[in-house]
């Protein structure tokens, strides 16, 4: 990330040492690293919120999608019941499928009758 070598971390040690003073340098040190910490969880905390987020969207994608799904195979479902219903009662009725309402009585109207 930083790119810090050994010898460059040894001498901002040496700098701190000198600047700060050997008294106070542990608790200066002990503070640094809870911060660098706090830091961390903090930066852990927003990626994790970002994630829960992206997810929560992708979830709410995925149940439109789904729930579009639903009402495409329902309205199949429901033309499919309907058209077997309408063949029922077309057979109920004597009926061929293919026949429409009016075709049988003009076939009976229309049918020649036997000479006498």
């Amino acid at each position: 990330m930083f790119d810090i070598a050994f010898s460059e971390l040894m001498i901002v040690m040496l700098v701190a040492l000198v600047v700060i003073g050997p008294e106070r340098l542990p608790k200066v040190a002990r503070t640094m690293g809870n911060l660098w910490g706090r830091m961390q969880r903090y930066v852990h905390s927003i990626k994790n919120d970002i994630a829960n987020d992206m997810a929560i969207e992708e979830a709410k994608q995925l149940r439109g999608a789904i729930g579009k799904e639903i009402t495409a195979i329902e309205q199949a479902t429901q033309e499919a019941r309907l058209s077997l219903e309408q063949k029922i009662l077309d057979a109920q009725m004597g009926r061929s499928p293919d026949a429409s309402d009016e075709q049988p009585a003009a076939q009976s109207s229309t049918t020649p009758s036997k000479p006498v």
